[in-house]
């Protein structure tokens, strides 16, 4: 296992996704992943950094990811998009970046 509790192939496959997209330049894992503390099977919770993504993107990346063979769940967000404080806090006190350009 590779950081985050992925293989090197399923870090490759969500790398590469992002890498698709010039706009996504800092991806952020946050939730059990980032904190060690996940189960087998755990989804993975990341946020884009970027403060203007499109929604057509985001739309884009989201079926991206179910296309994968990923055998895991991506939760994705846009962190400036996020409302909810308590999961702001959250991931400003335990996020890792996961990519960046």
């Amino acid at each position: 296992m590779m950081a985050f509790g992925l293989t090197l192939k399923q870090e490759k496959i969500i790398n590469e996704i992002f890498s698709k997209y010039p706009q996504i330049k800092k991806v952020v894992v946050y939730g059990s992943r980032a904190k060690g503390n996940f189960q087998e099977g755990s989804d993975i919770d990341l946020t884009i950094i970027e403060e203007e993504i499109p929604s057509s993107v985001l739309l884009k990346l989201v079926n991206d990811f179910d296309d994968s063979l990923l055998p895991i769940k991506v939760d994705i967000s846009i962190f400036s998009k996020l409302t909810n404080q308590d999961l702001i806090d959250h991931i400003k006190r335990v996020g890792q970046v996961f990519y960046q350009k």
